[in-house]
């Protein structure tokens, strides 16, 4: 049985408030008396019970991060954002997966609540969850993550995905594609929504055609696939000649299918994807995407939790929307037909080209 403040009270001959003392207000303690509880600490193995300490203040120093999916690495980079500001405030991040289940998210909120975290940060899966309704109504600061509130009582951080889509479609449109997919969802998540709004926004007004939507039942690789052998199954004069992936893990999986099937990609069929993850510029065919701060989604978030902590009810909710940019790689590149074969020497207008 682990030692506990009452053994090494004992063996070093002082009170438990001494010993108390020592741990938590050393300066209070005279010099040999705190050689003689350190030594006796030392000699027990004691640990001291700081979880404990913390619920009999009333609080922890820990915060909640809750996820979607925690294996996409869109994630991990905002945990570590999270964590870096968490680091600087002498606190720990408690990270938890709700696969996208509503049932699993409630667990970890009434967990997270009965650990008295500081704050929670959350990706939910429904942003008008009456649980986190009424956890912030007990007095629990929220900051959303990676969403837009649509309530003024929480904080939020998010990334104009409207705008994202629209970057991507219209980089495609732009590379002269008329028969574009959109792959992604499901579209209970309002990032597949405003994505996909997004493409739609980019054909108005183009000549191409009315965007193929194939739905998804979750934004991970073998979705991806799924998807793509449902393009693939097309017959050529209807398959699209490029696609618009959610995000980048539904991409990779597009990608992976379509060459197994014997399509290559950007020249048989351009794919885009979203957050711009690490994989994405480490494909075998490098991902054009659309980039998301991550780190900085995190950071912020963990920012804002931190700042209604500490200012209480005078804290004024802000709610953050960053830009997404779009990173052109190979995946997209313009199909080139392959050039005529010639054995003469090149025209002096090819020469002067390759110069410049």
């Amino acid at each position: 049985m682990p030692a506990g403040i009452k053994d090494v009270a004992s063996a070093a001959g002082v009170s438990v408030g001494t010993v108390s003392n020592v741990l938590n207000r050393p300066e209070v303690v005279a010099p040999a008396t705190r050689e003689r509880v350190q030594a006796a600490i030392g000699r027990l193995g004691f640990v001291r019970n700081e979880s404990a300490r913390q619920l009999r203040a009333g609080r922890s120093r820990s915060i909640g991060l809750v996820v979607l999916d925690v294996a996409n690495p869109f994630f991990t980079d905002v945990a570590h954002g999270v964590e870096q500001v968490a680091d600087g405030n002498a606190t720990m991040v408690v990270l938890c997966n709700t696969g996208e289940s509503p049932d699993r998210e409630r667990r970890h909120l009434e967990m997270l609540e009965q650990l008295r975290v500081l704050g929670v940060l959350i990706t939910p899966v429904d942003a008008k969850s009456p649980v986190i309704e009424a956890m912030i109504g007990r007095g629990m600061p929220v900051v959303l993550v990676d969403r837009r509130s649509v309530r003024r009582n929480r904080c939020s951080v998010a990334v104009d995905d409207v705008l994202g889509g629209r970057l991507a479609v219209q980089h495609l449109v732009e590379r002269g594609h008329r028969r574009i997919a959109f792959v992604g969802g499901p579209f209970s998540l309002p990032q597949v929504g405003d994505r996909h709004a997004g493409a739609l926004d980019a054909l108005a007004g183009s000549d191409a055609e009315d965007l193929l939507v194939v739905e998804t039942a979750s934004l991970t690789l073998p979705s991806g696939r799924q998807a793509a052998a449902d393009i693939a199954a097309l017959p050529a004069g209807r398959r699209p000649t490029a696609v618009f992936c959610a995000n980048d893990l539904l991409a990779l999986g597009v990608m992976q299918e379509l060459t197994r099937s014997g399509l290559r990609v950007p020249r048989d069929i351009a794919v885009v994807g979203y957050d711009d993850i690490e994989y994405a510029a480490g494909a075998v065919v490098p991902l054009t995407s659309v980039r998301q701060p991550r780190e900085l989604l995190g950071r912020t978030a963990a920012d804002l939790i931190f700042e209604e902590v500490e200012q209480g009810s005078g804290h004024r909710h802000r709610h953050v929307v960053f830009e997404p940019e779009l990173v052109v790689r190979e995946s997209s590149a313009l199909r080139r037909r392959p050039r005529a074969r010639s054995d003469g020497p090149r025209p002096a207008a090819a020469a002067t080209a390759v110069a410049s």
